[in-house]
């Protein structure tokens, strides 16, 4: 499965980040891409720095204007792409939505970000209704993807019950940085961590990960912070935790990457944890508390 990555800047342009989108994917193609992975709501700047009631008209329909759009690219091309979109379902409704795109140009399945974070910078819960749709790998083409979102990133749970459920690749479109604020160290303490718990995903299930990250800076238009650098690192693990790829903190970039489905079959004969889960005494996993 050769996989590509779009990791980019984002302005309040949505026509500059549809073109700086479309020449990524044409790249990736160009480069022997199968699957285009683009970063988490790469349509617009990441405007949950703010609670404002007048964002919710970038919200769209799926089908709508940018399935349509990504629809004729990716037929074009002959490829499979991930998209992260606002997705409006209803007045007052709205999800954290991520829609994968088959080679026809048709719409394959979407995910809706299950884990909504409510963060100084960070007003997920304000804009997003958490997602009904449960932890289902998207079919596809290339394979079973299982496609999450940003925040469901830090949950072993998520990845665990895609891979239960057949996933043969973890992507995570995302949207994640640094406030201004933080000291150097602690900067680094936060990439780092960003990156263990995503590789620990791969070891535990024996699974490849990409996650995409945009990069950049992007201001609160409030003023009540001092804004967001994205951190971009956007990357790819085997199934091991072993880095494939690793893109630069402050840069845009494009690259694809291959991974190889036997290696996940070879390291879950030699690492079997799925042979060994004890499912019979997992039961206070469902509970919030063991108190």
């Amino acid at each position: 499965m050769r996989i590509g990555l779009v990791q980019q800047a984002n302005t309040a342009d949505r026509k500059e980040n549809l073109a700086k989108s479309t020449a990524g994917v044409r790249r990736c193609k160009e480069l022997g891409a199968d699957l285009v992975v683009l970063q988490e709501l790469h349509t617009g700047l990441y405007f949950c720095q703010t609670e404002e009631t007048r964002v919710f008209d970038q919200a769209e329909t799926i089908p709508g204007p940018s399935t349509e759009y990504f629809g004729t690219l990716a037929e074009e091309l002959g490829l499979v792409l991930v998209l992260s979109l606002f997705e409006h379902r209803a007045p007052g409704l709205a999800h954290n939505t991520a829609v994968v795109i088959e080679r026809d140009g048709s719409i394959a399945g979407r995910y809706r970000k299950m884990h909504i974070p409510d963060d100084p910078a960070y007003y997920e819960k304000f804009y997003f209704t958490p997602g009904d749709l449960g932890f289902q790998p998207i079919e596809t083409s290339v394979g079973k993807l299982g496609v999450l979102v940003c925040w469901d990133q830090w949950y072993p749970e998520a990845a665990r019950l895609m891979a239960l459920a057949g996933a043969e690749v973890l992507i995570y479109p995302t949207a994640i940085g640094y406030e201004l604020a933080d000291d150097a160290p602690e900067r680094g303490r936060q990439r780092d961590a960003w990156t263990i718990s995503q590789r620990g995903h791969a070891v535990a299930n024996g699974l490849p990960v990409v996650a995409v990250n945009r990069t950049g800076f992007e201001a609160d238009p409030s003023g009540v912070t001092e804004g967001i650098q994205f951190w971009g690192s956007s990357f790819v693990t085997g199934p091991q935790g072993e880095f494939l790829y690793r893109a630069p903190e402050d840069e845009e970039d494009v690259a694809v990457v291959t991974v190889d489905r036997q290696r996940t079959a070879d390291v879950r004969r030699i690492w079997p944890f799925f042979r060994d889960r004890r499912i019979d005494a997992y039961g206070d996993l469902l509970r919030r508390w063991v108190d």
